[in-house]
């Protein structure tokens, strides 16, 4: 199992190029940082490249809207050669009120875009000339949709690896299914291992019985909060006020993932409560109805045994990537502790 840590655009970079030596020192597998709508995560990870020597990094995640496919896998292919062959793509639909109300994009047909996103990467990284119909991202343009002067190219520049690997954000049945049959690896959210198969059990296993051999098995990676130690589980609580914004306020009654997500777990009322109080504006009663449950479920934070029996469960459940954010008063001392736990299992 590797061990990833999110590391966001800071005001000071060096501070941040500095914390991921210290990271990767530490034993840490995976430095990953994510994009919405503030700074890029393309130049933070190429400054990171620079910086940093034997860890992966990944984009978790660039939004399928926010660029054209062929940027998307040029914009791989240079990651890729400047980290030496370090690096994973990460892509994801986002939600409508990022793609819409920052990108001015109509938020459709995610699915669709998506394979044809990763099918056109491919194409490119292996240097064939890129000739694509599908019908979101037909390449060369059509003649009656622009000058008629396109024509296929190839990629200039030899990429370090002609496949890069690509890991897919999902929620939904279908996308979930996209990510197992077509993708090196599947990135959720709100994942509690012992809860997730009654969720994305159906949709993974009809993926997983077209996916191509040759992709090897699907790597699967959980984001959880983590501080070991003998009084640390009072940390819980403080991803109370985040979870809370994703369960009540990431989309209208009806149209939120993350609230379909918990529901499924199995907190019906509790989830409905938490989107009625948080659209109200009654935010610190959401967070403070959220199950104790759901914050136990998703997070690593508890003495070396408790972490040991978390670990097992989320092994178990097909966890290869542990996306950690430590948040104890020694965050690089818990990524050592985590690591010798890690590997001794």
């Amino acid at each position: 199992m590797k061990i990833a840590v999110l590391l966001r655009p800071v005001p000071d970079p060096r501070a941040a190029a500095r914390l991921a030596r210290a990271y990767e020192d530490a034993g840490v597998d995976v430095i990953a940082t994510g994009e919405s709508y503030g700074f890029d995560a393309v130049s933070w990870l190429g400054f990171l490249a620079a910086g940093t020597e034997r860890v992966e990094l990944a984009a978790h995640i660039l939004s399928i809207y926010a660029r054209t496919p062929a940027t998307t896998a040029m914009t791989a292919a240079g990651l890729d050669h400047l980290s030496g062959g370090r690096f994973v793509l990460g892509l994801g639909a986002s939600g409508p009120q990022v793609v819409e109300g920052w990108h001015a994009v109509p938020y459709d047909a995610p699915v669709a875009r998506t394979r044809e996103i990763v099918e056109i990467c491919r194409t490119v990284w292996r240097r064939e000339k890129l000739e694509h119909d599908g019908p979101r991202h037909p390449v060369p343009l059509p003649a009656d949709r622009g000058t008629g002067a396109g024509k296929p190219l190839k990629l200039i520049d030899r990429p370090l690896r002609p496949r890069i690997p690509v890991h897919l954000a999902a929620l939904g049945p279908a996308n979930v299914e996209l990510a197992a049959e077509l993708a090196e690896g599947w990135v959720p959210y709100l994942y509690v291992p012992e809860l997730a198969d009654r969720v994305w059990g159906e949709p993974l296993a009809r993926g997983l019985a077209k996916r191509d051999s040759a992709l090897g098995t699907l790597d699967v990676t959980a984001a959880v909060p983590m501080a070991i130690g003998d009084d640390v589980t009072h940390l819980r609580d403080r991803d109370r006020a985040h979870l809370a914004l994703y369960v009540g306020g990431m989309g209208p009654r009806g149209k939120n993932f993350y609230t379909q997500i918990v529901q499924r777990y199995g907190f019906e009322q509790e989830a409905a409560e938490v989107q009625d109080l948080y659209l109200e504006g009654r935010r610190e009663e959401a967070a403070a109805r959220l199950p104790d449950a759901l914050l136990e479920g998703t997070s690593l934070i508890g003495d070396a045994g408790y972490v040991r029996d978390r670990l097992a469960a989320h092994r178990a459940s097909g966890v290869t990537v542990l996306q950690v954010e430590p948040v104890g008063a020694d965050p690089l001392g818990d990524i050592r502790r985590l690591r010798a736990l890690v590997d001794e299992s």
